[in-house]
């Protein structure tokens, strides 16, 4: 079983017109719709395009740094790079 997720419009005459990949062309599948809404194209404020109300206000400027500094990250492993193509399959 495949799950797909398409975005589609239903015309006015509530016909919903789904495409779907080339690899399932010429098959026997069975298909299940589950139908959400969603805003349309033309919403213009956040909350039209489905973010909580207030999420931008809570989180702007939340990293205000400029430049973003980050602090030293401290030694790190060597790797044995040479090595990589010796590990079995599946590694």
């Amino acid at each position: 079983m495949t799950s797909i997720t398409v975005r589609s419009h239903v015309g006015t005459d509530g016909v919903l017109t789904v495409q779907l990949p080339v690899e399932l062309s010429d098959t026997e599948v069975e298909v299940t719709v589950t139908v959400t809404p969603t805003p349309p194209a033309s919403a213009t404020t956040p909350d039209d395009r489905g973010w909580s109300p207030g999420f931008f206000e809570r989180t702007s400027g939340c990293l205000a740094d400029d430049p973003i500094a980050r602090p030293s990250q401290g030694e790190f492993d060597q790797r044995d790079w040479d090595g990589l193509n010796d590990l079995p399959a599946g590694h």
